[in-house]
């Protein structure tokens, strides 16, 4: 799969543009972005943060790295449909 040519895309069989290439960065970026902020730990904020008596189960980073992951799964889920739908 190449970066570097315009024709193609995540909705189109071909090559891939640099637009194309960005959108199929994010949701890496933020699930690796999760991962070392649950190994590494979230620092002296994340213990301000979990401290609230009603805090949502959501807060933190970890969380969000992982939504934002998950939200920006979608071109990932095109260029695999794309895939299996042109392969015979």
């Amino acid at each position: 799969m190449s970066c570097m040519k315009k024709e193609g895309g995540p909705n189109k069989p071909g090559t891939l543009g640099a637009t194309d290439c960005l959108s199929l960065a994010a949701a890496p970026t933020f699930a690796v972005m999760a991962l070392l902020t649950a190994v590494l730990g979230g620092g002296p904020l994340d213990m301000l943060c979990s401290a609230a008596p009603d805090a949502s189960p959501l807060t933190g980073m970890i969380p969000m790295y992982g939504l934002m992951s998950a939200f920006h799964a979608a071109p990932w889920l095109k260029l695999i449909s794309n895939r299996t739908s042109a392969s015979p």
